[in-house]
């Protein structure tokens, strides 16, 4: 109860008429005999437990039809405010709740009111008295323990709220009117839905556990509160978002989206129901959780300490691989191994030269693995290498890993990505520029593109040996863009039958998922969230990550301003 802003403070013409609560960001909800009085432009809405706050005007846009008498039905009134309020609206439990007893006890109800005398609020502690709806309108309350706070005028319109959620499941109407008597009555969630129909679609099913709309609540109303809700793509962002989670049994997104992540969540609770459903809210949660994947570490951003891994065609046939490994550790670069070796023994190679690369390494320094590799050997899956010979591991599960593109080694390529890096440090997220399956744009309007102010990371639907792509894959290195990820088995489509990348396609999907998790991530963060989502892809089947491929490309990292041994003749970075 002690964050529950929501709870509101209805006065006309500067006097104390009742209580309310606020249902959504701009509608409140209280009962009809509350304002039938007030005359227009004289309603206001304050909310108590934000101090200081001003009172908002409101106006009455819907009622249930009441007929001005004690004992008639329909006693609700829906007040719209003049403007949106920061605040998060109450959340209402699963019908049926208010009647749920633990050990033999009832559940306790807390009621907030401003009763004469208290026009700072006060609470009321109340329980049901039976199950039974009485006239099919109202369930009677009676105080939990005698002496308490009777309920009074100034009560009336108040959010009948469970103790231990604090969940609405009704709203107080009426007290009883005899001095002494502490019960009263309340008209349930299901009830107000019956004269506001717009009611229905904010009450969640009752195969969510308590626990999971809660996590799910409060991660949403962490997102508004960071503003990761009020940028251009988050209406597309939403409808991924469930998209995403969704079971096959439940239901599509709806045709016009949704106008918030309140709306999109609330969808989550409130539409999708049955076994599968607490599965939907969990993926659903962990979708939103990644939205702010960046704000929830406290970690400064790393200062990357890189193994290079430098692959290339030695010349001695196709049978040998010529390999440079280098360490980078305080400013300077220190040779560990070079070699041509056959392509049977190449990965143990690797593995002893990458523990080797470690000795040079500042004791728990960020760790960065890098392999530059000619960019026909672009897409190899080096990040599913064993880490070690004793160990399966894949090398890009235990270590961040990044690839790099051997042809963008010159001086002139490097300084123009040193000015980018610049520029993307303060950044906050990485922003995704999708190079689509359907209608994929020119290749040199994308060329003017990636070399904008705002460019980032260049996302791809296709793999780079797909034909219709490879133009703007090379186009993409080129420009250059600092960052680049595809998937390995992203979009295959060939060019008798082109993709149209609508919904089904691999590429899409995973530029959806690969916007969802990275738009938030500052680009200096990248390897780390990128092995996150390896580690996730790899204890799941058929996860979106499970072939994800990260050109990372900054060439701070791999400076060596004090000088030190030559530069490996091969290397692209050096």
């Amino acid at each position: 109860m002690s964050s529950a802003e929501w709870h509101a403070r209805i006065e006309s013409a500067g006097e104390v008429a009742g209580a309310g609560f606020l249902i959504t960001p701009r509608k409140v909800l209280t009962c009809a005999h509350v304002v039938h009085r007030a005359a227009a432009d004289t309603l206001t809405v304050t909310f108590t437990e934000r101090p200081g706050a001003p009172a908002v005007p409101a106006r009455v846009v819907a009622d249930g039809g009441w007929g001005g008498s004690a004992t008639d039905l329909g006693d609700l009134a829906v007040l719209e405010l003049a403007h949106e309020v920061p605040v998060a609206p109450a959340a209402l439990a699963p019908v049926g709740d208010a009647h749920a007893h633990r050990s033999d006890r009832p559940r306790k109800l807390v009621v907030y009111g401003f009763p004469v005398g208290f026009d700072e609020g006060t609470l009321a502690e109340y329980r049901i008295t039976a199950t039974q709806l009485l006239n099919r309108e109202w369930i009677q309350l009676e105080a939990w323990q005698p002496g308490g706070q009777p309920l009074a005028p100034g009560f009336s319109g108040a959010a009948v709220t469970l103790a231990d959620t604090g969940e609405v499941v009704g709203m107080v109407t009426a007290a009883a009117g005899d001095r002494g008597v502490h019960n009263g009555r309340m008209m349930p969630v299901e009830v107000m839905a019956r004269y506001w129909p717009d009611l229905a679609g904010l009450v969640p099913t009752a195969d969510h556990r308590t626990a999971d709309r809660a996590r799910l609540r409060e991660l949403v109303e962490r997102a508004v509160r960071e503003g990761l809700d009020d940028d251009p793509g988050a209406p597309a962002r939403r409808v991924r978002l469930y998209e995403a989670a969704r079971g096959p049994l439940d239901p599509d997104a709806p045709d016009e989206g949704f106008d918030s992540l309140w709306s999109a969540a609330l969808f989550v609770l409130c539409e999708v129901d049955g076994a599968d459903a607490a599965a939907t809210v969990a993926r659903f949660t962990a979708h939103v959780e990644s939205m702010f994947q960046a704000s929830v570490e406290t970690a400064a951003a790393p200062d990357w300490s890189p193994i290079l891994v430098d692959l290339q065609h030695s010349g001695a046939g196709d049978g040998h691989v010529r390999v440079e490994v280098s360490a980078y550790s305080g400013g300077r670069r220190h040779p560990v191994g070079s070699d041509t070796v056959p392509q049977a023994g190449l990965r143990a190679y690797v593995q002893d030269r990458i523990e080797a690369a470690f000795r040079y390494l500042t004791p728990g320094c960020d760790e960065l693995i890098a392999f530059a590799l000619p960019r026909d050997w672009i897409d190899l899956p080096v990040d599913r290498w064993a880490s070690a010979p004793d160990d399966d591991t894949p090398l890009g599960c235990v270590y961040p890993l990044v690839v790099t593109d051997q042809a963008r080694r010159r001086a002139s390529v490097r300084h123009q990505l040193t000015r980018a890096w610049n520029r993307l440090d303060s950044a906050p997220g990485a922003r995704v520029h999708r190079v689509e399956c359907g209608g994929p744009e020119e290749p040199r309007r994308l060329r003017i593109r990636l070399r904008q102010d705002d460019a980032c990371l260049a996302g791809f639907a296709g793999a780079p040996g797909v034909p219709r792509t490879r133009p703007h894959f090379d186009t993409s290195l080129n420009a250059p863009a600092p960052m680049v990820v595809w998937s390995r088995e992203g979009c295959v489509g060939g060019p008798d039958e082109p993709c149209a990348g609508g919904d089904g396609c691999a590429g899409k999907t995973f530029l959806d998922e690969l916007d969802t998790c990275l738009s938030r991530v500052p680009p200096a963060e990248l390897p780390r969230r990128v092995l996150a989502l390896r580690e996730e892809a790899d204890a799941e089947d058929g996860h979106w990550a499970h072939d994800i491929q990260l050109l990372w490309d900054d060439p701070r990292v791999f400076t060596d301003p004090h000088g030190g041994p030559p530069a490996h003749t091969h290397s692209p970075v050096a």
